[in-house]
């Protein structure tokens, strides 16, 4: 298996409101960046969209480490909340869990890949974290 870091943020101009997502591919020498974003959205489905859009780019199975400084997102993995949404119909006890869409496509993704969550801390001079968060608002910021 090809082992590829990716590095993900979102962004919201207001919440809701104008948001982006960027994410960096990083395999051996090679990079790629995606962003793109929704005119109406969240910052939590902006941080997922990262993800997602991260793990769709692959072409194939990938042992992937991926990098957000989204504590929801990575929390949910590392303490095993995806699993227990999942098997109630993507719920959270009796309320109905906000971007069941989006987590029912993330936790497909993570049965395909190999994926390691890891958190970063945002906004504190990590440079791809940087990098992602440039592309993310800058998206954000394009809608008129």
């Amino acid at each position: 298996m090809k082992e590829v870091q990716l590095y993900t943020d979102g962004a919201c101009r207001g919440n809701p409101g104008k948001g982006g997502y960027g994410a960096i591919l990083v395999y051996g020498k090679y990079e790629k960046e995606i962003c793109g974003g929704e005119r109406e959205t969240t910052n939590n489905r902006m941080e997922l969209m990262a993800a997602i859009v991260g793990l769709e780019a692959l072409k194939e199975p990938c042992k992937v480490t991926l990098y957000s400084d989204s504590k929801y997102v990575v929390e949910a993995f590392l303490q095993g909340w995806v699993h227990s949404w999942r098997s109630q119909g993507w719920r959270r006890g009796r309320e109905e869990l906000k971007n069941p869409d989006l987590w029912a496509r993330l936790y497909e993704l993570t049965e395909t890949h190999e994926v390691t969550f890891v958190w970063v801390k945002g906004h504190n001079g990590h440079d791809y974290n940087e990098r992602c968060d440039r592309l993310a608002t800058a998206y954000a910021d394009s809608f008129q």
